[in-house]
């Protein structure tokens, strides 16, 4: 291979990361369900003013936070995980499980907590999981929990916050 093969290659490999990259964006996330409407809503300055960075970008911007970085992901008590948006409470402790993913996972949501909605960015199809009430965007769902429903809720912790069962 002579230097002008190997650039050739090089500029191919480049085009071919950026495209890929711009594909994945314009099918990416998209800012949280426009076409429905939610009892608690807000400006983007005022979701600013109440989250942090990284909550209003995974809330409201449908981001995803690292994984292992939750400190959500080793809480074990008995409680409550609800919306870091609206405080809505979403999971209960019980249905909390260790899903090996980095994520908090549960294979429960509480009744009438919830919306989904079919998301297609990244290339695939998977079911996204939202606060019914503010439309902040949670996680998604998959079929490959526990029993007795067999759903992993794949949640992010900057999304949740969680309130202890009073002792």
């Amino acid at each position: 291979m002579n230097r002008r093969d190997f650039l050739w290659s090089g500029a191919a490999a480049t085009a071919l990361i950026v495209g890929t990259g711009a594909m994945l964006r314009a099918g990416g996330p998209k800012p949280a369900l426009a076409a429905e409407t939610f009892e608690v809503t807000k400006t983007d300055a005022e979701w600013h003013a109440i989250l942090s960075d990284e909550a209003f970008d995974v809330l409201r911007k449908q981001g995803t936070e690292y994984p292992g970085t939750s400190p959500l992901l080793n809480e074990h008590r008995k409680g409550i995980f609800a919306c870091a948006g609206c405080d809505l409470p979403v999971y209960p402790s019980e249905t909390k499980f260790d899903s090996g993913t980095g994520w908090p996972s549960f294979w429960q949501e509480i009744a009438n907590s919830i919306g989904k909605t079919q998301d297609t960015s990244l290339g695939m199809t998977r079911t996204e999981v939202h606060c019914r009430r503010c439309g902040g965007h949670l996680g998604h769902v998959f079929d490959d929990g526990p029993p007795p429903t067999g759903l992993r809720h794949c949640i992010n912790g900057v999304a949740l916050s969680f309130k202890p069962a009073a002792a």
